[in-house]
């Protein structure tokens, strides 16, 4: 079962590392096409711009560290999980959040499943799965 998990974590983790893709290439265009047909300062744009492009950057980071991670243990290295589990609470609290405060859009599922899947993954001692 723990090679499962692993590799359950590796699936989550991918994952998460696509997503910053689709969050930064194909999300800003998108979001930055509605903020041009307002009447937004372009100070403040850009502070939006480069605040979107850090969280892209960020679920790349988290991706590759889980990646990282579940590549050691599927090799057979002793290595602690507590990154992934620390990103797995992060990633399910975030999207729990975003989902119920923009009135349940599906879109924030991205942040909640692949969380749940490393929350499996990283979150459960050993002995029990």
């Amino acid at each position: 079962m723990n090679r499962i998990r692993n590799y359950v974590g590796m699936l989550a983790s991918v994952l998460i590392a696509l997503s910053s893709g689709a969050h930064s290439f194909l999300g800003w265009p998108a979001i930055e096409t509605r903020l041009n047909a307002t009447t937004i300062p372009p100070d403040l744009l850009i502070g939006l711009n480069i605040t979107w492009q850090f969280g892209g950057l960020a679920m790349l980071t988290f991706g590759l560290i889980g990646m990282t991670l579940f590549l050691k243990r599927l090799r057979g290295e002793p290595v602690t999980l507590l990154p992934a589990a620390i990103i797995s609470v992060a990633y399910v609290a975030v999207g729990i959040w975003a989902f119920v405060t923009a009135n349940f859009e599906p879109i924030y599922l991205t942040f909640i499943v692949p969380g749940c899947l490393l929350a499996f993954a990283s979150l459960m001692r050993e002995n029990e799965a």
